[in-house]
């Protein structure tokens, strides 16, 4: 079994598309070979009226249901993806390196996303040899992909709060789950206490600390200098969200399946999930490399009943409003995935692949946001008993025989749907 998850890839009619999708405009021949052996549907990968981030839409679509105050948080996730030393009573954050104004109004939420490796280095570095904020605090900030960071605090014999709000005002923290804003202001948060605690007050202080002396530090720093030098906008901000505090504890998926699983993943939180599940994960280059993504999965595919994977190209596209981009993007992944292993499967002689094709979440480009709108579901193999699905498209989602299911429901039913025996 191969579970693709096209970040992001959800979307709405864009005017640059003649009122079409990404999808829908985009020529995919290899995917509609794959959605003419299947059958298709709608999700909601987290449920209705509710426009996740990616850790959490991951894990439900893994089967995952958080209820209450279970979850970690996105900073946990990610934390453990860099590998991180994290234990439990460590305060956790995902960040944004960002460009502010001189009165901390958000210009650029991903610095112009133009951002070398040695400039992330550079500034984490800087951040790490410069920012004081009390003798027994330990402070890590460590780059990841891009513009993302990882902040971790460590307070010798103290446990520091996780309930404390964004500094990041495009995102929302409801029981320790990262919900995107529908609209959001320009305006840097302060960090607030959730819940008025004495641990959470204090990991407030400490993070608001912490972002004022970053703006402080970064403002005139060298490699801001070569920046503007270069025409580029300057990382003088970073936007913090989703803190934890607890190592998370969950059944493993092959327990939970009865399936042996292994994963496809580059970016921090989808290997964070890999290791909080027991997935084995494999790496194969940048994200952009499809060719070479769908080569080490053809190299491991009969090692594992079941293969998650994870490209995320589709949702950068979305989160910039560009709609030809994404399409075109969209058109890359399946010349060079999925047509590449569909060519490496036809030498199979002795097994059968079945997909599940999905994605997390959809990142319109009319939005350049993450929604709640429903996401295309595609199942295919050879004992589907198929519905007339010829591409994977919003389109032919909404007609499919699925219907429209939860994301924690997807595994389970897509099972149901490809084994004879079971669907009668």
């Amino acid at each position: 079994m191969v579970y693709v998850l096209l970040d992001g890839i959800g979307d709405l009619p864009h005017p640059d598309l003649n009122e079409l999708t990404p999808l829908e405009s985009a020529i995919t021949p290899n995917l509609d070979r794959i959605a003419r052996n299947g059958i298709s549907g709608q999700v909601m990968s987290v449920g209705e009226g509710i426009a996740p981030q990616s850790d959490i839409a991951v894990f439900n679509m893994l089967g995952y249901n958080f209820k209450d105050k279970d979850y970690v948080g996105r900073g946990v996730v990610e934390c453990l993806g860099c590998n991180i030393d994290f234990k439990s009573g460590d305060l956790a954050l995902r960040g944004n390196f960002a460009t502010i104004d001189s009165n901390k109004k958000i210009i650029d939420r991903r610095a112009g996303r133009i951002i070398s490796k040695q400039d992330s280095i550079e500034v984490c570095n800087l951040i790490n040899k410069n920012i004081r904020i009390s003798a027994d605090l330990e402070i890590t900030i460590e780059p990841t992909i891009g513009h993302r960071v990882i902040l971790h605090f460590r307070k010798k014999d103290k446990v520091l709060g996780e309930n404390i709000t964004n500094t990041d005002p495009a995102y929302d923290k409801i029981d320790g789950i990262g919900i995107a804003k529908s609209t959001s202001t320009n305006e840097l948060y302060v960090a607030d206490s959730q819940y008025n605690d004495e641990g959470s007050r204090s990991s407030a202080n400490i993070v608001n600390s912490f972002s004022d002396q970053t703006i402080r530090l970064l403002n005139n720093c060298d490699v801001n200098t070569r920046r503007a030098n270069n025409g580029l906008l300057p990382i003088n901000c970073i936007l913090l969200r989703d803190a934890g505090n607890r190592y998370p504890h969950v059944q493993p998926i092959n327990e939970k399946y009865g399936l042996d699983f292994a994963s496809l993943v580059d970016m921090p939180v989808e290997i964070g999930i890999s290791k909080i599940l027991g997935i084995k994960s494999y790496e194969a280059g940048k994200p952009d490399e499809y060719e070479l993504k769908s080569e080490t999965l053809l190299n491991n595919i009969k090692n594992h009943d079941f293969f998650y994977v994870h490209i995320k190209g589709p949702d950068e596209f979305g989160h910039d409003g560009d709609a030809k981009g994404k399409k075109k993007n969209i058109e890359e992944i399946d010349k060079y995935f999925f047509k590449n292993l569909g060519e490496g499967i036809k030498d199979f002689k002795d097994m059968d692949v079945n997909f599940i094709i999905s994605s997390d979440h959809s990142t319109p480009c009319i939005k350049k946001s993450h929604t709640d709108d429903p996401i295309p579901l595609l199942v295919s193999g050879k004992n589907i008993k198929t519905d007339g699905t010829s591409r994977f498209t919003e389109s032919y989602s909404k007609k499919g025989k699925i219907g429209k299911i939860l994301g924690y429901k997807v595994i389970e039913q897509s099972l149901h749907y490809l084994n004879p025996v079971i669907d009668k």
